[in-house]
C-alpha cells in the first residue's frame, strides 16, 4: 500500500480523457439554487463524463429541476430516492446503478453545493489514468485548504481525520471527505453491501475497505469551500456515528486476527 503526497502534475488533457466512461454521482436534498449551475460546471469540466443526480425526494423541488435538466440534457441521469435516508444509502444505491453500466470506468463522487469545485475534476481523475485505483481529494496537505469554515467546523473534521487515521492505521490526510475517484474495480471489489456509514462515516468506511484490499490510493490536493447556498446537513449524530463506526472497523481487525490465531 503507498499513498502519495505529492500532487499530480498539471495534465488537463489527460483529465479530460478520463472523462469517457466516468459517471460523477451527485446526492442532493434541497439543493434546488445549486442544481443547475454545478451541473453544468460538471459537464463543462469533463466533457465525456455522464452525471448521475440522486435526489432524496427533496422538498425543494430539487428532484423535479433534476428531470428537466435530463430531458434537455442526454448526459444527466436522475434517480429518485423515497425518502432520506443518510448519504452512504444514497451512494450505495448510486453506485450499484453506475456500476450496472457497462460502459462505466471511473465513478466520482462529490458535494453538489460547490464546496467541491468542479474544475477540479480533470486533475482528480488523471491519477486513475496512470495507476491509481482511488483518488481522494485531500484538504489536509501542502495544496489543500479549507474556506470559510468556522473554527469548530475545521475541529471536527480534522479531529475526525486524526481520530480515524490513528485508530485505523492509515496513512490518509483526509478521511472524512467526500471528493473522491473510484476505478471501477476498485468500487466493486469493497464490501458495499457491508457497509452502514453515512456521511463522514461512510467516507471513512469505503475508503478503509480500499485500502484493506491493497488499492493504490493517491491524494490529490483540493481547496474546499463552504456553500455559498443551502443549508449543511452535518450534524451532531452524523460526527458520533462516524466515531462509532472507527471503532467497530478497529475491533473487527482484532476479532478477525484472533480467530486466526
Amino acid at each position: 500500500m503507498s499513498a502519495s503526497d505529492a500532487e499530480p502534475p498539471e495534465t488537463p488533457s489527460v483529465g479530460i480523457a478520463a472523462g469517457r466512461g466516468a459517471w460523477v454521482v451527485l446526492p442532493t436534498y434541497n439543493e434546488r439554487e445549486n442544481l443547475e449551475p454545478i451541473a453544468a460546471a460538471i459537464l463543462s469540466a469533463l466533457p465525456e463524463a455522464s452525471l448521475l443526480v440522486v435526489d432524496d425526494a427533496s422538498p425543494d423541488g430539487t428532484g423535479e429541476l433534476a428531470d428537466t435538466i435530463a430531458s434537455i440534457q442526454p448526459r444527466v441521469s436522475v434517480l429518485h430516492r423515497a425518502a432520506k435516508e443518510g448519504l452512504g444509502v444514497a451512494y450505495r444505491e448510486a453506485f450499484a446503478w453506475v456500476l450496472a453500466r457497462p460502459e462505466t470506468r471511473v465513478v466520482v463522487q462529490m458535494d453538489a453545493d460547490f464546496s467541491h469545485d468542479p474544475a477540479s475534476l480533470p486533475r482528480l481523475l488523471s491519477p486513475l489514468m496512470r495507476d491509481a485505483d482511488l483518488v481522494l481529494g485531500t484538504r489536509y496537505m501542502p495544496g489543500g485548504d479549507t474556506v470559510g469554515w468556522p473554527w469548530y467546523r475545521k475541529l471536527i473534521s480534522r479531529g475526525g481525520t486524526i481520530f480515524a487515521r490513528t485508530v485505523l492505521l492509515l496513512p490518509y490526510r483526509d478521511l472524512t471527505g467526500g471528493f473522491k475517484a473510484w476505478r471501477r474495480e476498485t468500487l466493486e471489489s469493497i464490501r458495499m453491501r457491508e457497509s452502514s456509514g453515512s456521511g463522514y462515516g461512510f467516507q471513512i468506511e469505503t475508503t478503509w475497505w480500499a485500502h484493506r484490499r491493497g488499492a493504490r490510493i493517491v491524494q490529490v490536493p483540493i481547496v474546499f469551500r463552504e456553500r455559498v447556498a443551502g443549508s449543511s446537513k452535518m450534524s451532531g449524530g452524523i460526527v458520533r456515528e462516524a466515531l462509532l463506526l472507527v471503532v467497530r472497523l478497529r475491533l473487527g481487525v482484532m476479532r478477525d486476527a484472533l480467530v486466526r490465531r
